[in-house]
Formats: structure tokens, C-alpha cells, sequence
């Protein structure tokens, strides 16, 4: 085998890059092909349905169920606000009464002569979908949304928390070897993308929080702190919808490792200049990694042939990050790729390569245990 495939990370200095911005639902698309979008522009909107109220009115007024029709204020498809009498029920020759409100702002869905509830659908709530990138509308969908390509700077982490958001590249350590602290944040990264070095800390989390940061990027997190800063253990669920106040990208994994030298160099070099970010990640099947793109100012149509240059697979001279102990986070080049199956200490059978870590040490490691830093 003169290669393999080994999933891994994206880190590229230039790439097209296409978004599909899809609507949970059928509405509009307000945009057309050609058209130039920012980040905060809205590409397509529609309604999702209100919430759904019951209310036993025939239990309320003491009546049969399939009387309630003629003590019904209201009918079907009605308008009615929260608070307002929906039926009322006389007796004793009108003297007593007793009424069923209702509970939501919304409409009357439907009404059972069978259960003698009421249901009582909220007011529709609004949805948009924003284009995210600085960039060119390329295909629409109709009903549904758009794809929206532009070409910039990719940079995939292993993981992340928060939504999609937009701000200028700040950078607040010296390397990619020093700690993120709160210190190193102040008044200044209001609206900034930070971008530190090796660890995180949760103090600095806040602070950039407090100061309205609207991302951070690092290589690392401790699982604790990021468990006492959620209040809940993440799992294997899709992360992305938190409401912290900021989006955090890690692109080394748990811990105090350092950001791997090329991430680092790479984003160094686009302070400044403006990154969209997205901490959504899965970690089951149909994985979404978090994301840190850098937007070029270039034509979409140039160049298309060399976008697809990726994904070659694993081969001798690839970066990759070994991920798994006893060498978990040492960054490295493949050196040797042999093809014949290898007895593990475990004394199961694998496939193996040599690597050469940064610091010269050399070793034999499964494929299995190693991802691929992609150019």
C-alpha cells in the first residue's frame, strides 16, 4: 500500500470552502446565485410551529365533553391571548358562572367533543439562517436555503463549544506553548477572536466572557473545569447550541498540550484579519468537528482544480498527532508505513507506522492510534 487513509485535521493556508445554510423547515430564501454576503446577513427564514397548550375545558366548567361546543367563546383558527375567556358556562339561571382561559398568546388548533380539552397553538416563532461566511451565494435551494463558498484559511480543532459567530483575530500569548490565563485578557478583546496557546483556563474563559470576547481558540481544555463551567458532563452529543457568551475552539484535545507549531504559525499570521468560528462537534457517527476559518478576498471561480488536492491519505512525510497514550499528543512525521501485520504488546495484530516526533524521537505506533494533520 503506497498509502491509507487516516481520518484527520484540516490545517490549510488556502482552500475553497463551501457552507450548506439549510433551514430546519420549508420558508424563504431571500438571496439569489451571485450575490455577495457577510457573516451577519440573513440568507433564508421561515416559522417554526408555536408551542402546543391543553386545556381540559369541560373539566374547567364541569360539563360533558360533547357539550363544550356550546359553551365555546372561540372557534377553531380563532386568535386568543393569554388571560382571555376561550368558554363559559352559565347556570342557575345565569347567576353563577364559570369560564376556561387561556393560558398562551396563540390561536384555537382544535377542539374535542371526544376528551373535552382544548388545544391551544403558541405564536409561530421567527427562524433565520445567516449566511456565516464573508462570502458568495453559489446555489440555491429552493424552500430550504443556500451554499455559500468563499475561498480563506481552514483550521478544524478536535473540539469545541458554542455557535457560529465572527470577530478580528486578537493574539494575547507570545507562543503556542503559554498558558491561557485571565490576565492576559483585557478591555481590548471585546469582540475579538483570542487566540492562546497551550491550555485554557477557566478563569480566563470568564474574563473573556466579561469582556465580550466573542471567541477563544487554544490548544487545550481541562475536562474538569469544563465540566464545572457547563454544570454537566458533555457525552457524545452534538455540542454547538451552549448560550455562554463565547465560542471555544481547541485544537489539541483535553489537558495542557500546546498548540500543534503550524496551527499556531498559521493563525499568528492572520491577526487582524477577520475569522468565523463554529464550536459545534460530534463525536459519535457523522462527526462535525469545531472550525476556525479565515475568509480570503478572492474569486471563487479561480483555482477550483486545486481544491480538491485534499484527502490523499497517510503517507511517508505527513504530519500527525498521535492520539493515544503512551505517546497521546506528541505531534510527529510518518517515516516508515509497513505493510505487513505486526504483533502489538497486547498481542493482538495490527497495522503499524514509525513516526518522528518533533523531538527526534522515533517510534513504532498503530495506525489506528495516530490522526493526520492535513495540508
Amino acid at each position: 500500500m503506497a498509502h491509507t487513509y487516516t481520518p484527520g485535521l484540516k490545517v490549510s493556508e488556502k482552500e475553497l470552502i463551501t457552507k450548506k445554510r439549510i433551514l430546519p423547515l420549508k420558508g424563504d430564501v431571500i438571496v439569489k446565485v451571485g450575490d455577495k454576503v457577510h457573516p451577519d446577513d440573513v440568507v433564508a427564514r421561515t416559522h417554526l410551529p408555536g408551542p402546543v397548550e391543553t386545556t381540559n375545558v369541560a373539566n374547567i366548567l364541569g360539563v360533558p365533553p360533547e357539550d363544550i361546543e356550546a359553551c365555546m367563546l372561540k372557534k377553531e383558527g380563532d386568535p386568543v391571548k393569554a388571560n382571555e375567556v376561550i368558554a363559559m358556562n352559565k347556570s342557575f339561571f345565569g347567576l353563577f358562572k364559570s369560564e376556561a382561559r387561556a393560558k398562551i398568546d396563540g390561536s384555537i388548533e382544535t377542539i374535542s367533543h371526544v376528551t373535552g380539552q382544548v388545544l391551544l397553538r403558541g405564536k409561530p416563532v421567527p427562524v433565520q439562517v445567516k449566511a456565516y461566511l464573508e462570502s458568495e451565494v453559489v446555489e440555491i435551494f429552493p424552500n430550504e436555503g443556500v451554499a455559500v463558498s468563499c475561498w480563506g484559511s481552514f483550521v478544524q480543532g478536535i473540539f469545541g463549544i458554542g455557535g457560529e459567530t465572527h470577530g478580528v483575530i486578537k493574539i494575547v500569548v507570545p507562543d503556542n506553548a503559554t498558558p491561557l490565563t485571565d490576565n492576559l485578557i483585557d478591555e481590548s478583546c471585546q469582540g475579538k477572536i483570542l487566540l492562546g496557546g497551550s491550555i485554557v483556563t477557566a478563569d480566563a474563559v470568564r474574563k473573556a466572557i466579561k469582556v465580550g470576547a466573542s471567541g477563544v481558540v487554544a490548544g487545550g481544555f481541562s475536562d474538569k473545569d469544563l465540566r464545572d463551567f457547563l454544570g454537566y458532563d458533555i457525552g457524545v452529543a452534538i455540542t454547538g447550541s451552549e448560550d455562554l457568551g463565547v465560542t471555544l475552539v481547541f485544537t489539541e484535545g483535553f489537558g495542557e498540550i500546546m498548540m500543534a507549531k503550524k496551527t499556531f504559525d498559521l493563525l499568528k499570521s492572520k491577526v487582524g484579519q477577520m475569522a468565523c468560528i463554529n464550536g459545534a462537534t460530534q463525536i459519535r457517527a457523522g462527526v462535525i468537528r469545531p472550525e476556525v476559518i479565515i475568509p480570503i478576498a478572492a474569486d471563487i471561480k479561480a483555482g477550483k482544480g486545486d481544491a480538491a488536492k485534499h484527502g490523499m491519505g497517510l503517507e511517508i512525510g505527513s504530519p500527525i498527532r498521535v492520539i493515544r497514550a503512551p505517546y497521546f499528543g506528541k505531534l510527529g512525521a510518518v517515516t516508515a508505513l509497513p505493510s505487513p501485520l505486526q504483533v502489538l504488546e497486547s498481542e493482538s495484530k495490527a497495522r503499524v507506522l514509525e513516526v518522528e516526533f518533533e523531538s527526534g524521537e522515533r517510534a513504532i505506533v498503530p495506525r489506528a492510534n495516530v490522526e493526520m494533520i492535513e495540508d
